[in-house]
């Protein structure tokens, strides 16, 4: 009898240890966590301060390379840099507190969740998930009644095909401009840009100042603006039929700018300084036009950098452009017209990339300086505008 209650009492012991080791491990967990959520949702907020929940369902179904390094670098030393620290800080102290350990796992818990919570409803309500849930178990007949497919349009181009110049300037808006000039600040961050706007087509209407076309969902971040300036539809692929799934196709149904003039026998080129995969630019702009990619790989791969070169998200703006003019040349000098589009990168929010070209005008404001720098080598690099092939360069920018 005396052995059996040894035994019992032994295996009481036992089961004590084995929930006391059980609620340590939960509590490490849940406040690893807690931070992880919190940390995630202030440095996301932070970095894209307009982000959209579509944006994130799209990055979720492409693959996370070519992402820059700077982004991966801020995002391990503000999100899990903390949460691993708060982790071994929360083992060393249950390990050494062992008589405290049941009271402070309690308030740890209590607060963990709280936290979670809180990362929580603040992600739903900035990214107004409600509203996006709402939308998307709507119909809605914008599209269809709004939408020219190209494949039901008689287009018809001249005998002599122009050339097409197409450069994205990636985080780049008006609002960068003076407030006389339709921009949101005292000082004007692109006065270059601002004039060469005002001297030509800005689509402001009867506005004597910069105003620019409305950002529909879907078009909001670089690749939706782009796919959206491109193919005249936003980009929205959703959880359930995502017409993204494994990176395989990129909507094969629709009818492109690319998939235009390839049709007209256009040579077709895309360029920028970063790795093009990222975002599912390559497999867009391959599968829609069959363009030839120059990023950051190809420059890298075939001698335009040392193949250990690489900053910001692979090279900058400066060695771009001197790039871009050289393949414009080579594309001039051909028999078929083309159609170059480029993508530039030093803008990139939130800081921008500083180059050897970039002015101090604006102080301490790096951003600034980056947007300053950015305009004037779009109006350093004019000629653009125009390739050497008796004058049928054509420019468009758009602004990311």
């Amino acid at each position: 009898m005396h052995t059996k209650k040894k035994q019992v009492t032994s295996n009481a012991v036992t089961i004590r240890r084995s929930k006391s080791r059980l609620r340590k491990v939960f509590t490490v967990l849940l406040l690893a966590l807690a931070v992880f959520f919190i940390t995630t949702a202030r440095w996301a907020f932070t970095m894209w301060s307009n982000l959209k929940l579509e944006e994130i369902i799209y990055e979720l179904s492409t693959p996370l390379q070519g992402t820059g390094s700077g982004i991966i670098r801020s995002f391990l030393l503000c999100c899990i840099l903390p949460t691993v620290i708060a982790a071994v800080l929360m083992i060393l102290f249950l390990v050494r507190k062992k008589g405290k350990a049941l009271a402070v796992s309690n308030w740890i818990m209590i607060l963990s969740g709280v936290g979670i919570a809180s990362a929580f409803f603040t992600a739903w309500f900035r990214l107004d998930v409600t509203s996006y849930l709402k939308n998307a178990n709507t119909d809605s007949t914008f599209i269809e009644d709004n939408y020219a497919d190209p494949k039901n349009v008689t287009l018809t181009f001249p005998e002599k095909k122009r050339n097409l110049i197409y450069i994205y300037l990636e985080s780049m808006e008006m609002t960068y401009a003076d407030e006389d000039n339709g921009g949101g600040f005292t000082f004007n961050c692109i006065p270059e840009l601002t004039s060469l706007a005002e001297e030509n087509e800005d689509f402001s209407g009867s506005e004597t100042t910069l105003n620019g076309a409305y950002a529909m969902n879907g078009a909001t971040w670089t690749m939706g603006g782009i796919f959206a300036a491109t193919s005249g539809l936003p980009l929205k692929t959703g959880l359930g039929n995502n017409a993204m799934v494994g990176q395989s196709q990129f909507f094969p149904s629709i009818t492109t700018l690319g998939d235009i003039l390839k049709d007209q026998g256009y040579n077709q080129v895309f360029m920028c300084g970063s790795d093009a995969t990222f975002g599912g630019r390559k497999l867009y702009f391959t599968e829609h036009g069959d363009y030839t990619i120059y990023d950051y790989i190809y420059a890298r791969d075939n001698g335009w950098i040392p193949s250990n070169y690489k900053v910001w998200w692979g090279f900058e703006d400066k060695k771009l452009f001197s790039f871009a003019k050289e393949q414009l040349t080579k594309l001039a000098s051909e028999d078929e017209p083309f159609n170059f589009t480029m993508l530039t990168v030093d803008t990139h929010f939130p800081n921008g990339y500083v180059c050897d070209l970039c002015p101090t005008t604006f102080g301490s404001n790096q951003y600034a300086n980056v947007m300053a720098c950015s305009s004037a080598q779009v109006d350093d690099h004019r000629d653009l505008r125009r390739s050497p092939d008796d004058g049928r360069g054509l420019l468009q920018r758009r602004l990311l």
